[in-house]
């Protein structure tokens, strides 16, 4: 999100994908309308698992907390528990309609089920109903704000709190002018933040005090995206490490320098390897090319020259005129002489 820079499409299903989920930033669950359930890696992005999960579509899931298990609902009118740590099924529970959400709840005590304007509240312990919430209009959206308190957002313009256990509202109000479409909550600086997204594009932003949870949250901002809205997902911006452990990144910093001498020490190595491999082409005993042995050799003989005219001989390849044939002036055959002139002193 940083760099705003697109990563690539997940082409596995067959069908539309109506639900994913991240566990964290290493995993992505995602269901399709081809009944399938993938589990992708997000670093290599590549599907590390496909369960056949529903005969019908899958509508929704839910990752435990834990990230062991997982639920999913979808039109085959079942509710399924999933064992991620072993990759198959370990629960079927028949519902009477088909449910469209799922979620659970921050502790992964209990979890609810949402089917068209009613909430059935389970617990993990019974994989029971332990009560349920009816609303007048169709469910859109529901969020856990704790693990006791929910927040359920339909067809209307009006946000309600309901307490889990009892079952009862303990707070609505009117967000926008048209339907709700999508609601999320978080927590910022001790605030209790919740997002609420409408078909009136409008996203706004509230502030939820859970000391004072009867009373109606204020309207921290506002903007207007002039577009139909048909779904909402919140990127909250992580501080950075310096700010939340200065001491683990005064550590890394540390560690940094400490390993800094040691890439120093291998290029030092490298070059002397390389200085090696150089005087060990310099020894006497290698071979060496012949255009430097050539003015060496013309030197000495040049020295041992008598006085007089000189004479160059042009021999076969790679070979050079012996003395002997420069004293007596003797020439093998194809061997040309050349008259070079008078060598001084």
């Amino acid at each position: 999100m940083k760099k705003k820079r697109e990563h690539g499409a997940l082409l596995h299903h067959n069908g539309t994908v109506t639900c994913i989920e991240f566990y964290g930033n290493a995993h992505l669950l995602s269901g399709a309308e081809d009944g399938l359930i993938c589990v992708w890696d997000t670093k290599r992005w590549e599907c590390l698992k496909s369960l056949k999960a529903h005969k019908g579509h899958v509508t929704s899931l839910s990752i435990h907390p834990s990230g062991k298990l997982a639920l999913s609902v979808g039109t085959d009118k079942t509710l399924r528990t999933w064992n991620l740590v072993e990759g198959r099924s370990s629960f079927i529970k028949n519902l009477k309609q088909n449910a469209h959400i799922v979620k659970w709840s921050p502790s992964g005590e209990k979890y609810v089920v949402v089917v068209t304007n009613k909430v059935d509240v389970y617990k993990l312990e019974t994989a029971s109903v332990s009560g349920t919430i009816t609303t007048e209009k169709r469910i859109s959206s529901v969020r856990f704000i704790t693990d006791s308190v929910l927040a359920i957002a339909g067809d209307d313009e009006i946000v309600r709190l309901y307490d889990c256990d009892s079952q009862k509202c303990l707070c609505e109000f009117k967000a926008h002018e048209n339907r709700i479409k999508d609601i999320y909550s978080f927590e910022k600086e001790g605030i209790q933040v919740i997002v609420t997204a409408s078909s009136d594009g409008y996203i706004k932003l509230w502030s939820l005090e859970l000391d004072k949870i009867q009373d109606i949250p204020s309207l921290l901002c506002e903007v207007n995206t002039k577009a139909r809205l048909t779904c909402l997902a919140v990127w909250l911006d992580r501080p950075s490490e310096t700010k939340e452990n200065p001491d683990k990144a005064s550590t890394s910093s540390n560690v940094n320098e400490d390993e800094q001498p040691l890439i120093t020490r291998k290029k030092k190595v490298c070059w002397t390897d390389d200085s090696n491999k150089s005087t060990e082409r310099e020894k006497p005993g290698l071979p060496k090319k012949q255009k430097l042995e050539g003015p060496r050799i013309l030197l000495d003989q040049r020295a041992q020259e008598p006085k007089g005219r000189r004479v160059s001989w042009l021999g076969q390849q790679g070979q050079q005129p012996s003395w002997e044939q420069h004293k007596t002036g003797a020439r093998t055959p194809r061997q040309p002489l050349a008259v070079c002139g008078n060598v001084k002193s």
